[in-house]
């Protein structure tokens, strides 16, 4: 046998046994799944006339974290539906765009280790919707709780102090206050002080993996996002997300009337309601 045959019956085996691994992870994933939604399986067909009546409402909202992967697909999905009479953002720094009508956006630059000197970036708004993140790898420990915990929920209260009655949260899968991990327990410890504000309306959205090539991605998150990228491929599973639904499941769920105050989208959740609306 030739050297070339060799190599392609060798390459052959390892995609074969990649092929085969993938599925029974899934099939893996997909016995731990959350529970089929059911909620959102007929929101497509009442789209037009949900954002219709949405939009005759003239509310306005804010966005946090427009400058971030979800943050910039969630102002690009706002602004697709016109659903919003006025959009603000609240960052940082101001965003430049080239598309023309992005730049006739409402934009607020604050210092995030003085928001109680910006409460008026915060006032009048009808609708918040919040995707501030960084990581511990990227941010240290207290850079990570800082952004994570204290810039998120200083927000939440200067906004429900403005007049803000709705807060959407992008949080994480497996938030728990009480986790013995650091970045879950701050996820959750966050959604609970945030809920004791009482605001009218309170989603939390806890996305899995989320599926996006960042500009600044390190070896380990890349390796992860094509890990579940393929599992997501052979099924749904509860462990990732493209970001792009998550974005649109953020702006979709948004129309909708909840059952209660404060409601959590797991997973499955959001890939349905993404999936589901505005097609």
């Amino acid at each position: 046998m030739s050297v070339m045959k060799l190599l392609d019956s060798i390459l052959g085996n390892a995609t074969g046994i990649f092929t085969v691994v993938i599925v029974l992870i899934a099939v893996l994933f997909n016995y731990f799944d959350d529970p089929d939604p059911v909620k959102y399986n007929s929101m497509a067909e009442d789209t037009k006339t949900l954002e219709e009546n949405f939009r005759q409402q003239n509310k306005s909202c804010f966005i946090l974290g427009a400058s971030g992967e979800t943050g910039r697909m969630l102002l690009q999905d706002l602004l697709g539906r016109n659903i919003f009479s006025k959009i603000t953002l609240i960052g940082r720094r101001t965003l430049t765009f080239e598309d023309k009508a992005i730049e006739n956006l409402v934009q607020e630059v604050v210092d995030f280790e003085k928001l109680e000197d910006y409460a008026a970036s915060f006032q009048g708004h009808d609708v918040g919707y919040c995707c501030l993140g960084t990581t511990k790898a990227k941010a240290g420990t207290e850079g990570f709780i800082r952004v994570d915990h204290d810039y998120v929920l200083k927000s939440a209260e200067l906004a429900k102090a403005g007049g803000c009655a709705e807060f959407h949260l992008e949080s994480s899968r497996g938030a728990d206050k009480n986790s013995n991990f650091l970045y879950l327990k701050v996820k959750g410890q966050v959604e609970a002080e945030i809920e004791a504000l009482g605001f009218d309306r309170f989603a939390i959205y806890r996305p899995g993996v989320l599926l996006v090539d960042r500009q600044e991605s390190r070896p380990t998150e890349w390796l992860a996002r094509k890990f579940f990228g393929a599992v997501s491929a052979v099924c749904s599973t509860a462990m990732s997300i493209p970001i792009q639904a998550v974005a649109k499941a953020m702006a979709s769920n948004t129309l909708l009337q909840p059952e209660q105050k404060t409601e959590i989208l797991e997973n499955k959740d959001i890939a349905s309601l993404g999936k589901g609306a505005g097609q």
